[in-house]
């Protein structure tokens, strides 16, 4: 597995050893090992899988203490653009975001570490979008920020014509409207986990 770092630190794009011949494919998506020694310790709790269609943007989410997550992402059919933004208040990237394509074809994995909102638009006919979670969904604790936010300045790469959304996340607030509880200074990674 291959490490890429990217302009906000914590945040990276993993690029695994893909064996190809004429059956096909063989890779190795996740090595608790490899990624405690490259990345950093972790302990991932649950696995989520979504299935959607050209259009179809999810986000920006992310959940409050005490039960925050970091995720690690992949599309296993299709192709999503994939962000994640900064909403750590007085981190030096405030704000700023990272955007990658992760598709069937590239099979980029792409971690977004606690202290992030994330989200993904999908750009070919269908995906189906993968994550791990280190911790728990906790449906009390959900937060969002608006996907169209223009003071994040992210193109999603989807005409706001073809742009299918939630009401839910139609109803988000900008960053700058919203109240958000995430420190820089503060360890949100001690152990990994919130147990």
């Amino acid at each position: 597995m291959e490490v890429i770092t990217t302009d906000i630190d914590g945040v990276v794009i993993l690029k695994p050893r893909v064996f190809s011949d004429s059956r096909g494919y063989f890779f190795e998506s996740y090595s608790q090992k490899e990624f405690d020694e490259k990345i950093r310790p972790i302990v991932f709790v649950q696995d989520n899988e979504s299935k959607s269609s050209y259009g179809v943007m999810r986000g920006l989410h992310y959940q409050t203490k005490p039960y925050t997550q970091s995720k690690l992402v992949r599309c296993v059919k299709g192709r999503v653009l994939d962000v994640a933004v900064d909403i750590r208040k007085g981190s030096p990237t405030y704000g700023q975001h990272v955007a990658v394509e992760l598709s069937e074809e590239n099979h980029l994995q792409f971690f977004i570490p606690k202290g992030f909102a994330h989200g993904f638009a999908v750009l070919s006919e269908e995906a189906v979008f993968q994550y791990k979670c280190d911790e728990f969904y906790a449906p009390g604790y959900e937060g969002g920020i608006q996907l169209m936010d223009d003071a994040l300045n992210i193109d999603w790469h989807i005409p706001l014509g073809k742009a299918i959304l939630s009401d839910k996340d139609l109803r988000y607030l900008k960053l700058s409207d919203s109240y958000i509880d995430f420190d820089y200074n503060e360890n949100l990674y001690e152990c990994g986990c919130n147990r």
